[in-house]
């Protein structure tokens, strides 16, 4: 109330102030004020306008099964046959072939990249303007073509089109946003501290292009894992050669289309931006072919054979491997939150997400309530071709085989004491009409079983029972990965608490999945899970050499010199004055500061009693 009362007594006074001044009354002057805010406002307004309007608008002519939700198609079988230098695309919820993308050698892929290299040079010296424009046009061109977006995205990987908005749009354009408002921020020089001996030194960072970037991205967005490496990269002023999922390359046809645009709308290099689609071969060959930095987002196995590959040339490189993410419930968390935000994080994109949850883990108090209200809503749920006439809750399961895999684990989880509360029947696509696996919860998981230790990448809730506080986080850490991580409590500190304990790269604090939301933030996680980072203000630098640099601050007043005692030949004070420099600077308190003054000063007036010929004097 105080600081209300002090600010209306400084608007008197500044009202005051202004009748002294201008001569106008009171009213006169705060319409005056009134008018000035408006036309600010609308000046502001009409400049947003205009570099609306001002962003070039780029056209890409859909394809019959771009632009349809229903296609006229042969169906597929996966591991029928196949010329070896093709991929086959094929649509996992109808098993309808979309058609096939080359399947390149290794000296296709070396050709790319050399390709990338020459656009990434003249890319590197582009403004942060140019950058921003670039991905301005991407943006606009997402407003314009969501619904074509995310078709594209739902036939490609069979996720229903609401999770293409949330999982491949909403991120996207969040990153983008993020990186127009902020990312100039972070790669502009940064000032440190030149250390107290150096005073007269300017010390700074520059961030500097890798130089091109080679991505392996996974089949689970194919669009925001191109989006993703893409507006990092090319704002960070690199080019880009990135190798897709051989189980969602059609896609790519379209957001290559869009990507080629957008580089020609913003002035671009052509060749900035390299796909790649294909087997090992093709992978192996980006992750040896002279890319500076590699970033791989998959699972473990194939991430360590990256690391091995990429270790002969020393390249670097960022590991986003598997997740299995602990969902905590305490006894006083808000069921009503807990309920619906426990289906999102078990089953959107089918379960399909290296962040998703895979082990809720609940209190003993209201275990059997969570899952009284759960097992209903999960048999409940929808599942089918997303781009059919029928709504969808769930849609397939890209890979071909992972709907056995999953099944595996559910059917040993229950030999083992687990209690199947929904789903867990498989059936073959042929049957299913594609790569379906239902929904399906699982009660009373426990160490022991494979499911405890293996990553599902499925539509599976595992149910865990807990009592106490330590007794969840030694559960939790029980875990040979460590991505993200959700708490749920009533007390938000206590919440907090058991976050802080737990082995993982991220935590969400009441909810799920904020922290990839928030793009200044780093994504990534611990143990098997990988390192490094590749989101937020890390991976944006991660994705620059920072370049050191110190200079005089004051050239003309002050340069750098070799001290007298110091310079060739050596004097015989030279010790004794290093000795007198390191206490008067970092001596602990002004008594070690002053004493190394002092001695600095007596080895400067008097030289000849130090050294060698010193000693022997004193001696004799």
């Amino acid at each position: 109330m105080e600081a209300v009362q002090e600010a209306a007594q400084a608007l008197r006074i500044l009202v005051n102030k202004g009748v002294e001044m201008t001569g106008l009354t009171d009213t006169q002057l705060v319409q005056l004020a009134v008018a000035a805010v408006v036309a600010l406002g609308l000046v502001y307004l009409l400049k947003d306008i205009l570099s609306t309007l001002l962003i070039p608008t780029i056209k890409v002519e859909p394809t019959d099964a771009e632009a349809k939700d229903t296609i006229v198609a042969a169906k597929y079988t996966p591991g029928q046959p196949v010329d070896k230098d093709v991929v086959p695309c094929y649509d996992p919820s109808t098993m309808q072939l979309l058609g096939h993308v080359p399947a390149m050698s290794a000296a296709e892929v070396r050709t790319r990249i050399a390709k990338a290299k020459e656009a990434a040079k003249i890319w590197r010296n582009s403004s942060f303007s140019q950058r921003r424009k670039l991905l301005r046009i991407l943006l606009k061109f997402i407003m314009d073509n969501t619904e074509t977006i995310c078709r594209v995205s739902a036939r490609d990987s069979g996720k229903p089109m609401l999770e293409a908005i949330v999982g491949e749009v909403v991120v996207t354009c969040e990153k983008i946003h993020w990186l127009c408002k902020e990312g100039e921020r972070y790669l502009r020089p940064e000032r440190r501290s030149a250390g107290i001996m150096s005073f007269y030194k300017s010390a700074r960072v520059e961030y500097h292009p890798v130089g091109v970037v080679g991505a392996i991205v996974p089949f689970n967005y194919p669009f925001h894992n191109v989006l993703n490496p893409l507006t990092a990269a090319l704002f960070a002023g690199n080019g880009l050669v990135i190798k897709v999922s051989e189980h969602a390359s059609w896609s790519t046809g379209y957001y290559g289309r869009m990507i080629s645009a957008a580089l020609a709308a913003a002035g671009a290099p052509a060749d900035l931006v390299q796909f790649v689609t294909g087997y090992g071969e093709a992978g192996n060959a980006l992750v040896t072919g002279g890319v500076d930095k590699v970033i791989f987002v998959g699972s473990t196995q194939v991430g360590k054979l990256v690391m091995r590959a990429a270790a002969d040339n020393l390249t670097p490189v960022v590991l986003e491997l598997g997740g299995k993410d602990a969902f905590i419930v305490t006894e006083d968390a808000d069921l009503n939150q807990v309920i619906q935000v426990s289906l999102k994080a078990a089953y959107l994109n089918c379960g399909q997400n290296c962040a998703g949850g895979e082990r809720f883990l609940v209190h003993d108090k209201i275990y059997d309530k969570f899952l009284e209200t759960v097992a209903p809503l999960v048999r409940g749920m929808r599942q089918g071709n997303p781009l059919g006439e029928a709504e969808v809750d769930c849609g397939a399961l890209c890979m071909p085989g992972l709907s056995e895999k999953v099944h595996g684990l559910v059917e040993d989880a229950v030999a083992r004491g687990a209690r199947l509360l929904a789903g867990g029947r498989l059936r073959p696509a042929a049957e299913a009409g594609g790569q379906f696996y239902p929904p399906t919860l699982l009660a009373d998981v426990r160490p022991g079983m494979k499911i405890w230790e293996e990553e599902v990448f499925g539509p599976v809730m595992s149910v865990v029972r807990w009592s106490s506080d330590d007794e969840v986080v030694a559960l939790a850490n029980d875990c040979p990965f460590g991505l993200g991580s959700s708490v749920f409590a009533g007390s938000q500190a206590r919440a907090r608490a058991i976050a802080s304990r737990l082995e993982a790269g991220m935590s969400a604090i009441n909810d799920f999945g904020t922290t990839y939301m928030c793009q200044s933030l780093p994504f990534g996680g611990v143990k098997h899970s990988g390192f490094d980072r590749f989101a937020g203000v890390e991976g944006l630098r991660g994705l620059c050499v920072p370049k050191s640099v110190c200079e005089d601050r004051l050239p003309l007043l002050m340069k750098s010199s070799i001290p007298p005692p110091w310079q060739v030949p050596v004097k015989s004070n030279a010790f004794a004055f290093g000795t007198s420099l390191v206490a008067m600077f970092y001596g602990p308190g002004l008594i070690y500061q002053a004493r190394g003054l002092a001695a600095l000063l007596h080895c400067l007036v008097f030289p000849g009693a130090y050294g060698k010929k010193a000693g022997k004097n004193k001696a004799a």
